[in-house]
């Protein structure tokens, strides 16, 4: 990585420099930047005279022992691995933008892959149209559905409908970057920008927790770190488990939030010839074995708001089974919370130290437990400008993409297109580089893309043939902005190349 890399102290404002400034006319802000100077993004400069692009243009490189995986870029130079039949590919990270429209992308690059040339159009999309959605692996409440999201005390999402074992939140998006106060849009830009470049954030939910996320990482909750997402629910842990306690104990309660399992009157526990206990749970009754509502929402056993597990019980029914003596396990979908019991002779639970007969089948639940891990995903739609730097009908890229002509990845990363209008594009952003995505203070994120496709198609929807570069010819020369090349390691998911199978089968378009 070379000078050009490194971060320049921003210029102070002042008539004084002006003559000295040149503008920048990589965003919509324009700015006048003075020699040795960054412009207010931290990603333009100004060295002697020019406009450069302060991160360095990453390439992915294929080495001989890499299994198909992509490995850092080395500058072609052997001794340190050797390369056999490198394969490389372009990312826009460090490419520079489209924007201004009327220009083509900062790369367009032509090379051959399997025998079928390929063209893919480089360019570092600016998204004021982008948000991100948070996954968090937790049984704990973390909010009533759309509560409002802040960061620095500043509204940047909202929580949205949890899903199994996760509590998921929704950032961003183009009503909190423009839509509110300077300082929301400001506070929601950089919140965004720092999970999509997997740094860690700290959020609060009205009404309920104060959560620390960072990607790839456990999710910490009011002060505590998670540590495992839950098995299932407690009807779903009935069923894969009710097998271990059969003979062990007599009736097994699994204390969930959003399902409580029952053994004895589940569907599992009649199978395996289950006996009634006449246990009674305060909840509302869904199926046999299964009940909902037992508690509200929050951080105790299983998701609910309870410390104590018999809180959810109602008196036993010596009808229908219940006996002193009978033995009693309440234990939680993550097997983090469990207890031991047996009724009295006035048919009350009465607490006593966990049977080591029962520890397995805990241990059990716990082992088939996943780590609870922050997910976030990239969400954005690329827009006119972005689609004109690659053809110069921007609508011919929206159909091609749909018609699986064109293959859409964010830093050489897959992506999620989503069906219907426009090119909407999720990514899960731990499968890039690290410092993948920048910004502009309009506010917008911005993030690489890359459009890949066969030239001859590429041709035929009215790309930028004139723009087309050899890969050769851009890694001898580099491209407008001066900047150098980097290595990079991406995720090691990220099979090489990272070109739809489709694109590389000679004579095929899709």
């Amino acid at each position: 990585m070379s000078e050009l890399s490194e971060r320049f102290e921003p210029a102070p404002a002042g008539p004084s420099q002006a003559g000295e400034k040149i503008r920048c006319d990589a965003c919509p802000v324009m700015c006048y930047i003075a020699d040795g100077r960054a412009g207010a993004c931290d990603r333009y400069g100004n060295r002697n005279g020019s406009i450069v692009r302060l991160d360095p243009l990453t390439i992915l490189e294929q080495h001989a022992d890499s299994g198909g995986m992509a490995v850092p870029f080395d500058n072609g130079t052997e001794g340190e691995g050797g390369l056999v039949e490198p394969g490389r590919f372009v990312t826009a990270i460090g490419a520079g933008t489209t924007y201004p429209d009327y220009k083509p992308a900062p790369f367009i690059v032509s090379q051959e892959v399997e025998g079928v040339d390929l063209v893919t159009v480089v360019t570092e999309g600016i998204f004021s149209y982008c948000g991100v959605k948070v996954k968090i692996d937790t049984d704990r409440h973390l909010g009533p559905e759309t509560a409002t999201v802040r960061a620095a005390g500043e509204a940047v999402g909202h929580v949205t409908t949890a899903e199994y074992g996760s509590q998921m939140l929704s950032l961003g998006g183009v009503h909190h970057l423009t839509g509110g106060s300077k300082a929301e849009g400001r506070v929601t830009c950089e919140t965004m920008l720092r999970l999509c470049n997997r740094q860690k954030v700290e959020l609060a939910i009205d009404g309920g927790a104060a959560v620390t996320v960072e990607a790839g990482k456990a999710p910490v909750i009011d002060g505590k770190t998670e540590h495992r997402m839950r098995v299932g629910c407690g009807s779903a842990t009935i069923g894969m488990f009710a097998a271990q306690w059969r003979g062990l104990v007599d009736e097994v309660v699994v204390v969930d939030d959003h399902i409580t399992g029952v053994v004895s009157e589940h569907q599992a526990g009649k199978v395996l010839g289950w006996e009634d206990t006449g246990i009674k749970i305060l909840g509302r009754r869904s199926t046999p074995g299964r009940y909902f509502k037992v508690s509200e929402p929050g951080v105790g056993w299983g998701g609910t708001a309870i410390a104590d597990p018999l809180a959810i019980l109602g008196p036993w029914n010596p009808g229908k089974g219940a006996r002193p003596g009978l033995s009693l396990l309440m234990v939680s979908t993550t097997g983090e919370q469990f207890a031991y019991y047996e009724l009295d002779e006035t048919l009350t639970p009465i607490q006593k130290p966990f049977p080591e007969r029962l520890s397995r089948s805990v241990r059990l639940i716990e082992e088939n437990c996943e780590p609870a891990l922050c997910t976030v995903m990239f969400v954005g739609g690329a827009g006119g400008s972005l689609r004109a730097g690659v053809v110069d009908n921007p609508v011919n890229l929206t159909r091609s993409v749909h018609e699986l002509q064109t293959y859409v990845t964010i830093g050489g990363a897959p992506v999620y297109v989503w069906p219907g209008g426009g090119i909407t594009l999720m990514v899960d952003v731990t499968l890039l580089p690290e410092n993948a995505f920048g910004y502009v203070p309009t506010p917008a994120l911005v993030a690489p893309i890359e459009f890949t496709l066969r030239r001859d198609t590429y041709l035929a929807l009215g790309g930028h043939g004139s723009a087309i570069r050899s890969l050769e010819d851009i890694l001898d020369k580099g491209g407008e902005y001066l900047n150098p090349r980097r290595s990079a390691f991406p995720a090691a998911a990220n099979p090489w190349p990272p070109l739809a199978p489709q694109l590389r089968r000679s004579g095929t378009h899709a």
